[in-house]
């Protein structure tokens, strides 16, 4: 079985109606990326106890922290940044999420700003340094494939993968961020197989990079799915709609359009056989 997720604040900002929302869907857990506006590194200690307290109450569990740790300039202070990546950490434990989300940097001066192939050694470096700070904690970094950084194709993130070699780092997989690359995932899907422990629902047109309910674009979710369902995949399938808006650092769907991103999904399982645990969290 696979258990659903979502980014519940492309819902709404309320956590009120994303608790509601995700409730009506069956959607048992969720990556926890913001409330109220507030990205989750940035939570006071009061908040943090509250959110957590009213999912523990709705049987909504947190599958992982959606950190944007990563989704900055290799020109930025690494000290500050790694301090945030150690919020992601704490946060992690607090919510007991066994997943941090993170993307591998965008080149010098931002994203477009210059071919990310002569920092590899750098991206390298500051994989290695968060894996060793997890090392003996229960939490599993996942990389997801993101446009514009180091690790948005295939390759690069096979790179990721092997040359960190280690069971605290694995991949997300995002189908309609490789579709906006250029990239075909069917056909980076067999090398990054083995590395896969979680996947976003997210699809997109390759002609336009327009993002689409799942199964309507080029992201060939269908045969991907199935064939990770049978080779064992029992982990998340995360919903990321962006039906509404897809921006740089969010997405947004609404109530309404979220209702189509899950029944999408749902058609998508249960034409493949692909069984849901529907145990809340």
């Amino acid at each position: 079985m696979v258990r659903l997720a979502a980014f519940a604040d492309e819902i709404s900002p309320d956590l009120t109606e994303q608790i509601r929302v995700c409730r009506e869907h069956g959607i048992t857990h969720i990556e926890l990326r913001s409330a109220g506006g507030v990205n989750v590194l940035d939570f006071t200690p009061a908040a943090r106890l509250e959110i957590r307290d009213r999912l523990a109450a709705a049987g909504i569990g947190v599958a992982a922290i959606g950190s944007p740790i990563g989704k900055v300039a290799l020109d930025r202070p690494w000290p500050e940044h790694f301090d945030r990546f150690k919020i992601a950490v704490e946060l992690a434990q607090f919510f007991e999420a066994p997943l941090i989300r993170l993307f591998s940097y965008y080149p010098p001066g931002g994203e477009g700003k210059g071919a990310m192939e002569p920092h590899r050694g750098e991206v390298l470096e500051r994989f290695h340094q968060k894996v060793n700070y997890v090392r003996d904690l229960p939490v599993t970094l996942v990389h997801e494939n993101e446009k514009g950084i180091y690790g948005d194709i295939g390759r690069r993130c096979l790179d990721l993968m092997t040359s960190i070699n280690s069971p605290k780092l694995r991949a997300a997989f995002d189908f309609a961020n490789f579709v906006q690359c250029g990239e075909d995932p069917l056909d980076v899907w067999p090398a990054l197989k083995p590395f896969v422990v979680h996947i976003h629902i997210k699809d997109a047109l390759r002609a336009s990079g327009t993002v689409v309910p799942a199964g309507q674009g080029d992201g060939h979710l269908e045969p991907i799915l199935k064939d990770a369902c049978a080779g064992g995949y029992r982990g998340f399938l995360s919903l990321e709609p962006h039906l509404k808006v897809a921006g740089h650092s969010h997405g947004e769907t609404g109530p309404e359009l979220f209702a189509v991103a899950v029944r999408a999904l749902k058609e998508i399982c249960r034409r493949n056989g692909i069984h849901i645990d529907a145990t809340e969290g």
